[in-house]
């Protein structure tokens, strides 16, 4: 299991965007968490393999109707503990 940590830059906050990328995790059968920033940007972090990491990546560069996804960065993260993929509170990141 790999994992990759993503911020999404762009219209993506007040859109439905989290609960988009819980879904599109749930799709592409990876664990992690999303959160708001306070930059307004949204981060997430996705463990899985190659292949699912690739399907739910596609799918945060699409983003829910309502988004304008302008940027995607992403980097390899360390792995941490998860059961599913959850939304959570707002970071200060």
């Amino acid at each position: 299991m790999i994992a990759r940590r993503y911020v999404v830059r762009g219209r993506v906050q007040g859109v439905g965007y989290r609960n988009f990328a819980q879904h599109a995790a749930e799709l592409a059968g990876v664990k992690g968490w999303v959160m708001n920033r306070d930059d307004g940007s949204v981060e997430a972090l996705a463990m899985g393999d190659p292949e699912q990491l690739g399907q739910f990546a596609g799918l945060l560069y699409k983003g829910p109707r309502w988004a304008d996804v302008r940027h995607v960065e992403e980097v390899e993260a360390a792995p941490e503990a998860c059961a599913g993929f959850r939304i959570r509170s707002v970071s200060s990141r």
